[in-house]
């Protein structure tokens, strides 16, 4: 039962892991480009004229980073979660709970991506004002971040079906 247990677990884990070790770097650049872009803003209004762009790249940046931030804070079961109810049950009660609640969270996330990927293609008319970026590009961080975490919340459930058990990222 073990084995069979490693072989359905081992490829997710596999995609899981290669997703986190995009998005780490990706978050990370984000993050320097936007401590960057709100460098230049504040010197080139205070030594300059005002970079028109940068508060619009700074804005971008930062709901880029919010999204994807928020799927390694998935990832890692950081998100604030009330649990007493739940660890008071006996062993096979918590994980059927666990299973119904990742399950809940699954769904949400599915009509996150529907949403937000409908929500992209309305807005996909609009530019951005200073940059004339396409507003697909700004809203495409939602259903991309939604279906992420939907293949974190789809390990999520297998692992509590095949081993009984949620294994998330290391304590505090």
């Amino acid at each position: 039962m073990a084995l069979a247990t490693q072989s359905v677990l081992k490829p997710l884990k596999r995609v899981e892991r290669g997703l986190d070790a995009i998005l780490q770097p990706v978050v990370f650049a984000a993050m320097a480009a936007l401590i960057a872009v709100i460098t230049l803003q504040i010197v080139s209004r205070v030594l300059f004229s005002a970079v028109g762009w940068t508060e619009e790249v700074s804005r971008f940046l930062l709901v880029w980073i919010t999204f994807l931030a928020s799927t390694l804070a998935f990832q890692r079961g950081r998100h604030i979660a009330v649990t007493f109810a739940v660890d008071a049950l006996p062993v096979r009660l918590r994980q059927v709970a666990r299973i119904v609640a990742t399950l809940a969270v699954l769904a949400f996330l599915i009509t996150l991506v529907v949403i937000g990927y409908r929500y992209m293609q309305v807005q996909s008319f609009q530019k951005s004002a200073s940059l004339r970026l396409s507003m697909t590009y700004v809203y495409a961080v939602i259903p991309l971040s939604a279906a992420i975490m939907c293949w974190y919340a789809l390990v999520d459930v297998v692992e509590l079906i095949v081993d009984g058990e949620r294994v998330e990222g290391p304590a505090p």
